[in-house]
């Protein structure tokens, strides 16, 4: 029985010894190195950490970064990785209610890291990675001559093994913060046997194998790395690190790709978009790329377009679902060939193996699959549920809650607060955010249907609709070449009177959060009144 993703580490390791397991631009580990160095980072960490209990990352994700995650979870401790350029004090606010027995930092973010040292015991990742002498000339003495000691958890030392037969996989894995509707960040825990759940069937789904290349272009404390992380780890493939620098350069983007021969991308939206809008694919194309996913937002058909055009026998797939429900909880397959329309919307798809996904309308009743386009709340439901935000019992009460069809025994379940519908085939159509939703000129309208309007006329790219409550007015933000008149012309043509935006700001650039999502927060501040 699987009781820790750490046995795919285990198991790699027994099978591909040599095969490389992680690169950056700076490193790279085969998979008894990335072993050994986690062991090293396991016994170094244990006298500090306690069983599930956090260690807080204060750097970027790199093949370093791997190797402290790992060592973290060989000795049952949780990892949760900080955003660095997040402001001072969502950063204080995370690491206050972490409270992490230990920080891992760099070199490079020694400094900043440094000034927690009066609260936290602050490590540099290079310190946990030094072997001293005598134990560097046993790893070189036992690679490749005896692989049962390299990956036979007898040889991580008595107390490193002790913790490790501890384990449970109910045991929490990592903490990913989101924003918070007060402003204050929730931390979402998630344990091993969701992620262990989930990745199985995700690696079968998709024939995920040994000979893959996977480039990771989200950070560690987005949860889409986690679908990066540990497929490379269950099947033995290797996971290219892709720096965050390289999104704000589509040469260099598209050089790494190609050189790393990358075979399966599982990306944000807004980095797909990026790569489109900045003709990358036009200067060099991944010729290895097999497959594509994609989540985080509605991914504009156009934008879908380029990629077709330039990659037309990869495969394509869109992936829905919301960090607490390790994940994604959808899946929908493009076929082969298929060409959307501008206006046309991706459906989210149907559930993945072992989830359960239904819609709720406002007074709690099932809205059937055979009611297309009957409207409702996604709520989700199984092992891939997270064990809810760490320490903040209040917020994990409203969101994690019993299934309200089910009054014979408990059944927790997650309420996304997504809208969707099901279309003709059955399959689940994300809609918009239900506090997208708004009531305008007496009309209900979905933002989304808006901004989806919006990025069909030729000439824009991006699209953002808000709503200024006070003022009663529709608000679009767009990127693009076109004016606002134009695109208030174009609209007409598309939707009702009711839903043309009564102001079109038309940006250089979207503001973007962390995750790579458009960010409505700074929008919302700088174009409606407050």
């Amino acid at each position: 029985m699987q009781r820790s993703i750490i046995d795919w580490l285990l198991n790699s390791t027994k099978e591909r010894p040599d095969a490389v397991a992680v690169s950056d631009p700076d490193k790279e580990y085969t998979y008894t190195e990335l072993l050994n160095y986690s062991k090293n980072v396991a016994a170094k960490l244990l006298p500090y950490v306690k069983p599930c209990h956090a260690v807080a990352f204060y750097m970027e994700k790199s093949a370093d970064g791997l190797c402290g995650m790992m060592g973290t979870a060989m000795i049952r401790g949780f990892y949760s990785f900080i955003d660095v350029r997040a402001p001072q004090a969502r950063i204080d606010k995370m690491l206050e209610i972490l409270e992490p027995d230990v920080i891992i930092t760099d070199e490079n973010f020694k400094d900043k890291a440094e000034v927690y040292s009066d609260k936290f015991k602050v490590v540099t990742i290079e310190e946990l990675l030094t072997f001293k002498e005598s134990e560097s000339s046993d790893i070189e003495n036992n690679a490749g001559k005896n692989n049962e000691v390299l990956f036979d958890a007898t040889d991580v030392g008595f107390e490193v093994k002790e913790r490790m037969l501890e384990a449970l996989d109910t045991d929490p894995l990592y903490v990913n913060f989101t924003s918070g509707s007060t402003g204050v960040p929730k931390g979402v825990m998630v344990n091993h046997r969701s992620v262990i759940d989930f990745i199985d069937c995700f690696t079968d789904i998709f024939g995920i194998n040994s000979d893959d290349t996977m480039g990771n272009q989200a950070p560690f404390d987005f949860d889409v790395s986690v679908k990066d992380i540990y497929s490379c780890l269950k099947v033995g493939a290797r996971l290219q690190i892709i720096p965050r620098a390289y999104f704000s350069a589509p040469t260099t983007l598209m050089d790494y790709l190609v050189d790393n021969k990358v075979t399966v991308l599982v990306w944000a939206v807004s980095a797909m978009c990026f790569v489109s809008i900045m003709n990358g694919l036009g200067y060099k194309v991944p010729e290895n790329i097999r497959m594509i996913m994609f989540s985080g937002e509605v991914m504009p058909s156009k934008h879908l377009n380029t990629w077709q055009k330039y990659i037309p026998d990869a495969e394509y797939i869109n992936l829905y679902g919301p960090t607490e429900i390790t994940c994604n909880c959808t899946y929908y397959r493009l076929p082969k060939g298929k060409i959307l329309g501008d206006s046309e919307t991706l459906p989210a798809g149907k559930a993945f193996p072992n989830e359960k996904v239904f819609l709720l309308d406002d007074e709690d009743n099932l809205v059937d699959e055979t009611s297309v386009g009957t409207m409702g709340e996604i709520c989700v439901g199984g092992t891939c549920v997270a064990v809810g935000y760490y320490k903040n019992p209040e917020k994990t009460a409203e969101s994690f809650v019993q299934n309200p069809l089910n009054t014979a025994y408990p059944e927790r379940i997650y309420r996304t607060g997504d809208i969707g519908k099901y279309d003709e085939n059955g399959d689940l159509i994300y809609v918009s955010r239900k506090d997208f939703q708004i009531k305008h000129l007496g009309q209900r309208i979905e933002l989304g249907e808006i901004e989806n309007a919006a990025t069909s006329i030729d000439g824009v790219t991006r699209a953002c609709c808000l709503y200024d409550f006070k003022k009663k007015k529709l608000i679009l933000c767009v990127t693009g070449s076109l004016d606002g008149r134009e695109i208030t012309s174009a609209l007409r043509e598309i939707v009702p009177q009711f839903m043309v935006p009564n102001k079109v700001v038309v940006l250089e650039e979207m503001p973007l959060n962390k995750n790579g999502k458009i960010d409505r927060t700074v929008l919302n501040s700088q174009y409606t009144a407050q």
